[in-house]
């Protein structure tokens, strides 16, 4: 056979196996190898057959570009494509990742962590809001709330957050800057459930906030403290509270005796809870409204303190163990005594 025989055979078998692979249409494959190997008349046999596998790989009727509604093709324009816009404006945030102190707590200024307290805090009108700082998937599970919130939203890494919290602060990713709640007086609660709580100097964080998050639970009218000898309402705190802080209002007063004297004037029952108390809570004859007394951890409830209570009551436990935690004997007082003033009861 002739060599230009020989080679329009070859060019023939050429064109039905590009055909027949589903990656060039019969035309296309002609004009190929009329044109020395690649479509677009780049020249070179081997050219011809790497952009004809990679035309085959895709199979027939298959085509490399984005699908319909995809947009762009790349990662980048995907991701972007597949997240909503956020509905509110990001500032970029000043740490950069290198682990800087974004605030620090003061008197004027509250730091609340965690996204329960946070997103309360949110939607706490007497909430004064100053600047939101979070990763983006901590700004993310809050963009409802951020959006109705009249706050600063700043994006920073995870390390700036730590770096202005303690070691062990469970943060999740969200750090809220705000005004303190405003304290009340104790002529300013106002009766609605009939139920406050007064802690005589407990000063422990964890524990306060549990208590705040049992008063939450049971829609107290109030918690009472002491000016002195008592937490920050942040931080530590508000993270335990998980919430509960922006529910219960705080009245503080300079002498806790003087206070408990006030509260019997406005016919509050006021009942010291104390592990040796001489009647148990479940006996005691109750009436709206009710002042529970609790005192801290070891030392109870002070001298003047139990002067100025109607009565001291004792959880009637059935076990071993006749002392509990003073955040978990808060609840159950509170069950109790919630459960007994209920009309009806």
């Amino acid at each position: 056979m002739h060599l230009p025989r020989q080679r329009a055979c070859v060019q023939r078998g050429i064109v039905h196996l590009l055909s027949a692979s589903g990656g060039l249409d019969f035309r296309m494959a002609k004009q190929t190898i009329r044109q020395g190997g690649k479509p677009g008349g780049k020249s070179g046999s081997h050219g011809a057959s790497k952009g004809a596998g990679k035309a085959a790989g895709k199979g027939p009727g298959r085509r490399a570009g984005p699908r319909e509604g995809e947009g762009p093709a790349g990662p980048a324009a995907r991701e972007g494509a597949s997240r909503p816009a956020r509905p509110f404006q990001v500032r970029p945030g000043a740490g950069r990742g290198q682990g800087q102190r974004l605030a620090r707590a003061t008197p004027e200024l509250a730091l609340i962590y965690g996204l329960h307290a946070v997103r309360a805090a949110l939607t706490n009108p007497r909430r004064k809001l100053l600047r939101l700082h979070g990763t983006a998937l901590g700004l993310e599970k809050l963009q409802a709330e951020i959006a109705q919130a009249k706050v600063v939203v700043q994006q920073v890494a995870i390390e700036d957050i730590a770096a202005s919290l303690s070691a062990d602060a469970v943060h999740q990713g969200v750090l809220l800057e705000a005004r303190p709640l405003p304290v009340l007086d104790i002529s300013e609660i106002e009766m609605r459930s009939g139920m406050i709580l007064v802690l005589d100097q407990i000063t422990d964080p964890h524990n306060v906030g549990a208590i705040l998050r049992s008063a939450a639970a049971f829609a107290l009218d109030a918690i009472v403290t002491t000016e002195r000898h008592a937490p920050d309402f942040s931080g530590v705190l508000a993270k335990a509270a998980s919430g509960g802080l922006e529910h219960v209002p705080i009245a503080e007063a300079t002498n806790l005796a003087r206070a408990l004297t006030e509260l019997g004037e406005m016919g509050y029952l006021r009942i010291g809870l104390d592990s040796e108390g001489a009647v148990a809570l479940e006996s005691v004859a109750l009436h709206a409204p009710v002042a529970l007394v609790l005192g801290a951890e070891g030392r109870g409830l002070r001298r003047l303190t139990r002067e100025r209570c109607d009565v001291i009551a004792k959880l009637d436990l059935p076990g071993a163990v006749k002392s509990l935690n003073v955040s978990n004997a808060c609840a159950i007082a509170l069950a109790l005594t919630h459960a007994r003033l209920r009309p009806g009861a």
